[in-house]
C-alpha cells in the first residue's frame, strides 16, 4: 500500500511546463503514429477469429498536472482502427498516458464506445525499452468499468498491454483483454498487437509553445 503526506493540497513548485522534455519512458510515443499489420484474436460463436486492422494514432503532449503535490506529466491520446481497405471503423478510443516521476509510475486509460473504461498501471524505468500496465476488475483504483451488458455476457476481468520500442523508432503494443464470456467456462483472451511507425511529430504543449 503506498502511503501519502497529510498535506494533501500543497503543489509543487517550480513545475517545468514542457511535457515532451518531461515523459519519462512515454518520450518515445509522442506524435502521430500509422500501423498496418495489426492482429486482433477475437471471441465469436463459433470460437476465435483472426482480424487484421490498419491504425492511426494520434498521442500529442498535454500541460503538466497536479493533484495537490502529486504531479503528472502526458500524452492525450486518440485511436482509430479500420479493416484493410475498408471505411467504417473497426475500433476507436480515447484516454491519455500518463507519467508520474517522483513514483515511477506509468498510468494509461482508455475508454471504448461499447460501454467499458479501464485505468491500468505499471512501475517503470524512466529509460525502459519496454514496459507492462495491468489494470484488474474489481479494484478501487486501476480498474475496470462496464456497462450492464457488457457484465452479462462479455465481463472483462483483467487487461494488459505490453509496450515495446525498437531501435529503428517504432514501437510496439500487445494486449490481452481477458473475458468472462456467457456460457464459456474458461476464460477468453482477447488479444491485439501491432507495430507502429511515426507519420508525424508531436505539437508541443501550450504552456510550451
Amino acid at each position: 500500500m503506498q502511503s501519502f503526506s497529510d498535506d494533501i493540497y500543497t503543489e509543487p513548485s517550480p513545475v517545468d511546463v514542457h511535457t515532451l522534455a518531461n515523459l519519462g519512458p512515454l518520450t518515445r510515443m509522442a506524435g502521430i503514429w500509422e500501423g498496418q499489420r495489426g492482429l486482433d484474436v477475437k471471441p465469436k460463436a463459433d470460437g476465435p477469429r483472426k482480424q487484421a486492422f490498419v491504425e492511426r494514432c494520434e498521442l500529442q503532449p498535454i500541460d503538466p498536472v497536479t493533484n495537490g503535490p502529486q504531479l503528472l506529466y502526458g500524452l492525450r491520446y486518440f485511436t482509430h482502427i479500420t479493416k484493410p481497405g475498408l471505411v467504417k471503423t473497426y475500433h476507436e478510443q480515447v484516454g491519455f498516458w500518463l507519467w508520474e516521476p517522483a513514483t515511477r509510475t506509468v498510468m494509461h486509460t482508455l475508454t471504448i464506445p461499447r460501454g467499458m473504461t479501464a485505468m491500468a498501471a505499471g512501475q517503470v524505468d524512466a529509460d525502459a525499452d519496454s514496459f507492462e500496465l495491468v489494470a484488474t476488475q474489481g479494484l478501487d483504483d486501476w480498474g475496470i468499468c462496464s456497462s450492464p451488458f457488457l457484465l452479462h455476457a462479455f465481463k472483462t476481468t483483467e487487461f494488459r498491454i505490453k509496450v515495446s520500442f525498437n531501435a529503428d523508432g517504432t514501437w510496439g503494443y500487445e494486449e490481452d483483454t481477458v473475458l468472462a464470456i456467457h456460457g464459456q467456462a474458461e476464460p477468453f483472451h482477447h488479444t491485439d498487437r501491432n507495430l507502429l511507425s511515426k507519420v508525424a511529430e508531436p505539437t508541443p504543449n501550450p504552456l510550451a509553445r
